[in-house]
């Protein structure tokens, strides 16, 4: 997938793409680009999820990774060689994209597109293994949803890999990150690797027992100078915020989106439709606090999380009613260990009032909006880069169907197929 962005990064070599399979544990065979196929879906229910519309079966037709044609009648022929898939029915939505991830390895970045999601966008990774991972994804070395990232967070106890990946800044080494200036330097720093997001934290932490996820970290002074030092770059700027001090001093700093916002005012919320500020409010993460295993397991985040779970939900709910932009995510890693998928945010967006074509949209248009990738993805129509889902049942009747994705085509390629399709023979 090319990305705005992206595409504005010099290619890595051949011998550093080499090197960041071997860091990935994937074998160098796998550094031969892989080649978009050319399809033809036929009998495809196609989800419009612009107008909210459904089409009659209709035919898809993929060509060198994009969308050439819908072929209303369901009759179509398409280029020599390509693969036909008889969808029998079934419905075609736009992949779907999660716009808060921590994803830091090839097999994670797998689950992630096994689940449908074929674009995420990164809010920490440590050593810029996101800008790898999105290097080896948009050279068709990797298979995986096409990666925005982010690299590390801007916030005043830096990590203790920052400095390792940037000496030059040793001086800060070992003092929290404060100040107009140093905030500056940090920024540069990491908008310095080819980031496409800078991510800061206007307040601490909810996953951690020992922070205070309401508690002020930056001051709107220091905000700012973070928002204009990347913005020098074109880099638009996430801000993690829980309380409503930091989300409103982050808002009025002019940040792009607010992430999870937790217990932001109405007052709050009324500016960020005024700012145009989107909201990523990550309400199944929360819901993930307050039960056994997934990503989080500890008593102490368990009882944080069943006073933080009606609170976000009332923040979003609020939200939607005031015309904040919603993009759908996960905060999640998507390791071997984890049970949130963007699936069960969608669930939690029709949850707090989002009809089922609104919080589709968030997962697609929206986040395409909110990516800077409006007219490149997140919608099905001729042009568009091919990153689509296969499902049984009408989402915008029942989002839950989204849980159980059969088929996943990104970057035009079939990367997942599931169930039971013409000529598939019965496993003996």
């Amino acid at each position: 997938m090319t990305m705005n962005k992206s595409a504005q990064h010099a290619r890595l070599p051949g011998t550093v793409i080499l090197l960041l399979l071997a860091a990935l544990g994937l074998p160098a065979t796998a550094a031969v680009p892989a080649v978009a196929q050319d399809l033809v879906l036929t009998n495809a229910r196609v989800v419009d999820v612009t107008s909210g519309s459904v089409s009659e079966p209709a035919t898809v037709v993929v060509e060198d990774g994009r969308i050439v044609g819908i072929i209303e009648d369901g009759s179509a022929e398409g280029p020599a060689g390509a693969a036909t898939v008889d969808l029998m029915g079934r419905y075609v939505a736009p992949g779907l994209m999660d716009a808060h991830v921590h994803v830091s390895s090839a097999a994670n970045a797998r689950r992630a597109l096994l689940t449908g999601v074929t674009t995420m966008r990164s809010m920490g990774t440590s050593h810029y293994v996101d800008v790898g991972l999105r290097e080896l994804q948009a050279g068709g070395h990797l298979e995986a949803p096409a990666y925005l990232a982010a690299g590390y967070h801007v916030r005043p106890p830096a990590a203790e890999a920052f400095f390792q990946d940037h000496p030059e800044l040793g001086h800060m080494y070992g003092e929290e990150v404060r100040g107009e200036d140093a905030v500056r330097a940090m920024t540069a720093a990491i908008v310095s690797r080819g980031v496409d997001f800078v991510k800061t934290n206007a307040t601490e932490r909810a996953g951690l027992p020992e922070t205070d996820p309401r508690r002020q970290f930056y001051s709107e002074a220091e905000l700012r100078a973070i928002v204009s030092e990347a913005g020098s770059a074109g880099v638009p700027v996430a801000a993690h915020a829980h309380g409503d001090g930091g989300a409103r001093a982050a808002v009025e700093a002019g940040v792009r989106s607010i992430e999870h916002g937790t217990y932001i005012s109405p007052e709050t919320l009324g500016r960020m439709v005024a700012m145009g500020t989107f909201l990523v409010p990550t309400i199944a993460i929360v819901s993930d606090l307050t039960i056994p295993g997934g990503d989080y397991d500890n008593a102490i985040l368990n009882v944080r999380g069943r006073h933080m779970l009606p609170r976000v939900r009332e923040m979003a709910r609020r939200a939607h009613e005031m015309g904040v932009k919603i993009v759908a995510a996960t905060d999640t890693g998507y390791g071997p260990e984890s049970t949130t998928t963007l699936a069960h945010e969608l669930l939690e967006l029709v949850g707090v009032g989002m009809t089922p074509l609104e919080a589709l949209r968030a997962a697609t248009t929206t986040a395409a909006e909110l990516f800077g990738l409006t007219g490149q993805v997140g919608a099905i129509a001729p042009g568009l880069e091919a990153d689509l889902i296969v499902l049984e049942r009408n989402p915008l009747e029942d989002i839950g169907v989204v849980q159980d994705v059969l088929m996943v085509v990104s970057d035009g390629k079939i990367a997942v197929q599931r169930g039971d399709w013409p000529g598939q023979r019965p496993v003996s």
